[in-house]
């Protein structure tokens, strides 16, 4: 038998409410240790909590969910207590005394929910990014994978596929038969169609500049004016800007939201080939690795000497233009010019960005779509080899939504989540 697990599930006391979520078998006799006689189920009341001493705890509201349908899958009981954080404590320490609890670990609550069928992985994946939205643009995206999009076209794609698996199986089986002995006139181009529709979504913005923000680093010689602008685009002086050359010496990393849109802007040590000594080469050796994960690089330095692709920047305009070609012309002495180049940053992130609402694969998800992907673009006239590579596009299927997916790729994913979920 499962345990039952228990945690808070709401924020950090002290707040108004808090709430205590406990899932599992013996939930019920949780809450009737605690508050008397069970409730009717999903109704909520109103009920005295006390301890196995009989110390009154709070006056709670309480609810009793019967499972399966829970979030969970399990029965359900939840508290709803006053936020304070004695009151927590106690009602905490209450229910460690009750047999058979235990307090949940990261996550635990949501693998129990994927466990018992209530989401599919793709689910979880996208409740753990909506968790970690800080943005409406990822809180969006995030919903529409929590919400089940993904899910909902994997489930019809394998639908085409076991169909077209039967066709197959059907001749491999009755060959000998005159209405299976060929496949279907129209089977290839249906075969087609479904690797073009998985191709569309192949091609579509990946999740991980969403997640994580879009890189833009800020590069070029020492003293170019690298930092005064970082603190500009920031909106903080978060690097130390002086007229000598080489006060930065490391990559500082600030990221922040504009318009709603993620980024991550990234200050560099100024790049020279005669560096004083070590630090300085390092910060110099540093700023070049840099330029490997950036989104998009601010070229400060002299014209068309920037890594290829990157934007050419006419960084002290106060100082008369100095550029030919410059995308943008600013003074983040003066701030002209800053407001512009924002505005550029925006549209180009948006270019590479999900469309809001749209569901945006993973790494993980795209790594697999891409292996179903390749095998529907085989095309073979046996029917034994064609089988075997609409069985490894099911496979593909079923571990995108969690059917057949690795215990420790499982772990990596419910670590995400904090205790309460």
């Amino acid at each position: 038998m499962m345990d039952t697990i228990f945690a808070l599930s709401s924020g950090a006391p002290p707040a108004a409410i808090a709430v205590i979520r406990i899932s599992g078998p013996a939930a019920a006799n949780a809450l009737t240790a605690l508050g008397g006689r069970l409730p009717a189920a999903r109704c909520a009341q109103t009920r005295t909590l006390y301890d196995a001493a009989g110390e009154k705890l709070d006056r709670a509201l309480v609810l009793w969910l019967p499972g399966p349908n829970t979030a969970t899958g399990e029965d359900v009981a939840e508290l709803h207590l006053h936020g304070g954080r004695a009151v927590v404590a106690a009602v905490v320490r209450a229910l460690g005394e009750v047999e058979g609890l235990r307090q949940a670990k990261a996550g635990e609550f949501t693998r129990r929910a994927f466990a018992n069928g209530r989401i599919d992985l793709s689910e979880a994946e996208g409740l753990a990014d909506l968790l970690s939205a800080e943005t409406e643009l990822q809180r969006r995206t995030a919903m529409a994978m929590a919400g089940g999009a993904l899910s909902r076209q994997v489930d019809e794609w394998r639908a085409r596929v076991l169909e077209l698996a039967a066709e197959v199986e059907a001749v491999l089986d009755f060959g000998d038969e005159d209405d299976v002995s060929i496949l279907p006139e129209d089977f290839s181009a249906r075969t087609v169609l479904l690797a073009e529709e998985i191709a569309t979504w192949l091609a579509r913005p990946r999740a991980e500049p969403l997640r994580e923000g879009f890189r833009v680093v800020l590069a070029g010689p020492p003293n170019a004016g690298k930092s005064t602008l970082f603190n500009a685009l920031v909106g903080q002086s978060a690097a130390i800007t002086a007229p000598s050359p080489g006060t930065t010496r490391d990559i500082l990393e600030r990221p922040v939201a504009i318009d709603g849109v993620p980024f991550v802007f990234l200050d560099t040590a100024g790049l020279r080939d005669d560096a004083d000594n070590e630090i300085e080469s390092e910060g110099i050796a540093r700023a070049k690795a840099a330029f490997d994960t950036a989104d998009l690089v601010l070229w400060l330095g002299e014209e068309g000497r920037g890594p290829d692709g990157s934007w050419e920047i006419d960084a002290k305009i106060d100082l008369g233009n100095h550029k030919c070609a410059a995308v943008s012309r600013v003074s983040a002495v003066t701030g002209v010019g800053v407001d512009e180049l924002s505005t550029k940053l925006i549209d180009r992130a948006r270019e590479t960005l999900p469309v809001p609402g749209q569901v945006a694969l993973n790494g993980r998800q795209h790594a697999i779509l891409s292996e179903a992907h390749r095998a529907l673009a085989e095309h073979h006239n046996d029917p034994l080899i064609l089988a075997e590579y609409l069985r490894v596009v099911r496979t593909s299927f079923d571990r995108l939504t969690g059917r057949a997916s690795p215990e420790d790729m499982l772990d990596a994913l419910f670590a995400r989540f904090c205790i309460g979920k």
